[in-house]
């Protein structure tokens, strides 16, 4: 066990877990920040992406010691109210199904328009191939991003 002190979604807190603890888990376990959820574990599908100091990163590979000085945002933190652009465009095309996945995709997608603010259908497909929607609504995922585009 060892003492990390992070910044997740602005805020500093301190936590002691073992170095090797995913960060996942943490922000689940430990600060009680829900909205990233467990997938696979295994970084293929994109349910748990969060911001890593910006860059979209799935949270169960990257280990509580690689976090220490760096920022962390969640779902949680990307906005107050849900009134991101992405947020507010995922619900004007009516993505979500089951819901689960939605967070990731969300995350992943507003880190895709923080680096390129207009992005092309391929380039879309591209970056958001990684993040598996079992309810396979990537064609509303697209639609929302490219809606979100005009407005980000």
């Amino acid at each position: 066990m060892a003492q990390f002190d992070v910044k997740i979604n602005g805020k500093k807190h301190s936590v002691d877990v073992d170095p090797e603890t995913p960060l996942l888990w943490v922000l689940r376990d430990n600060f009680k920040l829900v909205g990233t959820k467990y997938g696979c574990g295994i970084a293929q599908c994109g349910a748990c992406t969060v911001h890593f100091n910006g860059s979209a990163v799935r949270s169960c590979q990257v280990p509580i010691s690689a976090v220490e000085d760096n920022e962390i945002t969640t779902i949680e933190g990307l906005s107050e109210n849900g009134d991101h652009p992405v947020q507010k465009a995922w619900l004007e095309h009516d993505v979500p199904q089951c819901g689960y996945c939605q967070a990731g995709q969300i995350m992943a997608a507003t880190a895709l328009l923080k680096n390129n603010p207009s992005p092309s259908d391929s380039e879309i497909e591209e970056v958001m191939n990684g993040n598996i929607c079992r309810c396979g609504t990537y064609n509303r995922i697209k639609a929302a991003i490219k809606s979100a585009s005009q407005t980000v």
